[in-house]
């Protein structure tokens, strides 16, 4: 049986290897890395003082060309009690081996895999729900159209689900059904036929340029290119298809919270404008989108913020924290 160790975070971060059987590429495997609460001090536990959070569990999932890097998004939650987890999916990050396509996915439902092994092992059992502990799914990007779509799926499961602009509509709305044929078909006769590469490194520069050196964050370039992967045919079609999924309308029976820049910039050339807003996304259609989640939805969105509103320049940085934090405080005290 597979154990903790030691995680390439350091400090109070262990990994955990999943197994996860074989694909045509050969075996495959997730990640799980934790960061427990620390212990409370005495006189707290003397005066009997309890932190809100601690019958909750998080399990946070990456976006696109990325892997869980930030230790301040984990320290968030344990300083209030919360245990930590984050899945670095199949063929992402630590879980990439020699030998398969990075981040290749023919289907998004088959994450659910992933998701499985990880809430089995915090203890919750494949299905999430064999635990008298609360459970909030917190996903970035790509990982926000995952975890959307498995906790529409599996209701009475979750019982938060926060987004960090996750990518719930494609960039040009409005011709994605013509789109979603054309890769349909692609995806049927050669799935992994490459796209041309449109990322000339912009968004990358972004995050470097508002680095915060109160708030230092290390990323390991292998698993975090500053371009990103190549997208293949296959891959492609899975997430308008989930794009489809979501525009139809989905089920997710627990309180939504969507973390959003407030504009949107076109990468197509640099600028500091691109320090100050989504130069990924287009967050107008993705706060249309997050409305169609359930019926309990709040769209945040933060002046400033990158397309990782957790790793945006100070003000707006703080900003989103700040958000997140009134959002889980008065989610937790009504729940």
């Amino acid at each position: 049986m597979a154990e903790w160790r030691p995680d390439v975070l350091g400090d109070e971060f262990e990994q955990l290897t999943l197994e996860l059987g074989e694909d045509d590429e050969g075996p495959v495997s997730a990640t799980l890395v934790r960061c427990l609460p620390p212990e409370q001090g005495w006189w707290d536990q003397v005066r009997g003082r309890r932190r809100p959070l601690e019958d909750v569990d998080v399990l946070y999932i990456h976006g696109w060309s990325d892997y869980f890097f930030q230790k301040r998004l984990a320290r968030f939650w344990t300083t209030r009690g919360a245990r930590f987890f984050a899945l670095d999916l199949r063929k992402y990050g630590r879980s990439l081996r020699d030998g398969q396509t990075p981040g290749y996915i023919a289907d998004l439902a088959t994450y659910d895999e992933d998701i499985g092994a990880a809430l089995a092992a915090m203890g919750r059992g494949a299905d999430g729900a064999a635990s008298s502990r609360r459970l909030v799914l917190f996903g970035h990007s790509t990982g926000g159209l995952v975890l959307s779509l498995w906790a529409s799926r599996h209701p009475a499961t979750a019982d938060a689900v926060i987004l960090n602009s996750p990518w719930l509509e494609f960039q040009v709305a409005s011709v994605r059904p013509l789109i979603a044929t054309v890769a349909e078909l692609q995806a049927r006769w050669a799935p992994r036929e490459v796209a041309p590469q449109v990322d000339l490194g912009f968004y990358t520069r972004a995050q470097q340029e508002v680095a915060d050196p109160d708030d230092p964050v290390e990323v390991n370039p292998l698993w975090r290119p500053a371009q990103s992967m190549a997208i293949h045919a296959g891959w492609f079609h899975a997430i308008l298809t989930g794009h489809a999924a979501v525009a139809a309308g989905l089920t997710i029976d627990a309180p939504v919270c969507v973390l959003l820049s407030s504009r949107s910039a076109r990468p197509t050339r640099w600028s500091d404008d691109l320090t100050r807003a989504d130069s990924v996304l287009v967050v107008d259609d993705i706060a249309r989108a997050a409305l169609k989640l359930g019926p309990s939805v709040t769209v945040e969105r933060i002046e400033g913020a990158l397309h990782d509103v957790f790793l945006s320049r100070h003000e707006a940085r703080e900003e989103a924290y700040a958000r997140l934090g009134r959002w889980v405080g008065g989610w937790s005290s009504a729940h």
